[in-house]
């Protein structure tokens, strides 16, 4: 059985009206027996506001964003001629998101176990609304509810939980495939559930993750990735109107423009799919007859310069010390530390005496690991940067990319470049003010021609 996985963004689920239109995708299609949901457009923040009302102590303003959700989803469900039932345990679930709430106002603290258990409640509302379109469209029932917390196995890290892939495959086999023979399974996207039953979120690009997870589970063929964008395209055309659409990239290219902040999917979504070789394809729920982009392990072109990705706020933390020369043991020393407090670093570079580096979450550095490293080290803090990466193929061994890069683009000061580790980009910082400048020149002189 050819098998394809399907997830919709939020702006996809964001109304009756985009539901059904979604609807028409799924059932123009036979092959797709899984659908992944995120919550409705703005529900997440929805529920963040409420958490924050509560903790902050302002009970009229967590009642007022009850009754929001409440009502935006009984819209909803009205416009898609919705049973009571349906209704009904919409405000079931709602009254959970309540209940937690109230346990946040009355113990004047979160905890990361009931964050994670008030934001699942978006994605488990959206997926029954969902249902009821696709079997609205349809004229019959074609479409069930599944909960993915019965094989979206995960540990207790609440708030970033890390999926299990074996656990969620042996789970997919018992419980969700036996089901997918005569019925298209409608579940959730960025939820999980720990060995204690636990309910737990995959944090950042969480609901494209289920699904290549979920695909890789079930032996999917094709797993697709819909949202309000025709693809990817060779970059930001809010900066550049002259950027085009690609309509095939690696894997290995699409992680780095994902790394580099490009609107893709991020890099640890495609880990299920590189590990099983199941095609990713990218188009717009809005348009969807204008195709998209299908991110594979081989594509019939590999240009030299297929993108370019731009990423603002970025910070660069320079770490020097005269006992650097000739000593082991100073990288470690700075590594364990950061690994201590969960930070991950985005980009390195090093010299006799000093460590350049960028964050990938820049606001964790705190004043409690500046103070650590201070020990031991000099740690100078520079802000307001802008990372830079021009992806392709073969970078790192092509004469004339550095050139012709930094001659494009010499009127700019570039604090940090990293070349060669990868084969498929070439970064370098610039001031915050300047990236999108330096975007539209390389975006001129490697991709308009």
């Amino acid at each position: 059985m050819s098998l394809t996985v399907a997830k919709f963004g939020g702006t996809s689920m964001g109304s009756a009206h985009t539901m059904l239109a979604c609807a028409e995708i799924i059932l123009s299609n036979p092959n797709t027996k899984v659908v992944v949901v995120s919550a409705t457009s703005g529900t997440t923040n929805l529920l963040i506001e409420l958490a924050q009302h509560s903790i902050n102590q302002d009970w009229s303003g967590s009642e007022q964003i009850i009754e929001k959700l409440l009502l935006k989803h009984f819209d909803i469900a009205d416009k898609l001629n919705s049973p009571e039932e349906i209704k009904s345990e919409i405000k079931n679930i709602i009254d959970e998101a309540e209940t937690i709430s109230k346990g946040i106002f009355y113990l004047k603290e979160i905890s990361p176990r009931a964050m994670d258990s008030l934001l699942s409640i978006g994605e488990r509302i959206s997926s029954m609304l969902f249902t009821q379109a696709l079997n609205l469209k349809a004229g019959k029932e074609v479409a069930k509810v599944f909960d993915v917390r019965l094989i979206m196995a995960t540990d207790s890290k609440f708030n970033s939980a890390e999926p299990q892939p074996n656990e969620i495959k042996k789970l997919a086999e018992e419980f969700l495939i036996p089901n997918l023979q005569n019925q298209i399974a409608v579940t959730q996207g960025f939820i999980g559930r720990s060995k204690k039953g636990e309910t737990t979120t995959l944090g950042r690009g969480g609901s494209d993750y289920s699904a290549t997870l979920i695909g890789e589970a079930i032996g999917a063929n094709i797993v697709e990735i819909w949202t309000d964008v025709s693809g990817v395209a060779t970059t930001d055309p809010r900066i550049v109107p002259q950027a085009k659409m690609i309509s095939e990239i690696t894997f290995e290219e699409a992680a780095e423009l994902a790394n580099a902040g490009a609107k893709v999917l991020h890099p640890q979504t495609l880990l299920p799919a590189i590990r099983k070789g199941i095609p990713v394809f990218v188009g717009n729920s809005f348009k969807p007859g204008e195709g998209g982009t299908w991110i594979k392990s081989e594509t019939k072109e590999k240009p030299m310069i297929r993108a370019i990705a731009l990423r603002k706020n970025q910070k660069l933390v320079t770490i020097s010390s005269l006992r650097m020369v000739n000593a082991y043991g100073f990288l470690q020393n700075i590594f364990s530390i950061l690994a201590k407090y969960k930070i991950s670093i985005d980009l390195i570079t090093t010299s006799e005496i000093s460590v350049a580096l960028t964050l990938d979450q820049p606001y964790l550095l705190t004043e409690e690991i500046i103070h650590e490293i201070s020990q031991f080290a000099e740690i100078n803090i520079e802000n307001n940067l802008s990372l830079i990466a021009v992806v392709g193929n073969e970078i790192n061994t092509t004469s004339g990319i550095s050139a012709q890069t930094f001659t494009t683009i010499k009127d700019h000061n570039v604090r940090m470049i990293c070349l060669g580790a990868s084969r498929y980009s070439l970064c370098f910082l610039v001031n915050a003010g300047e990236g999108e400048i330096v975007v539209q020149k390389l975006h001129k002189t490697f991709l308009e021609n």
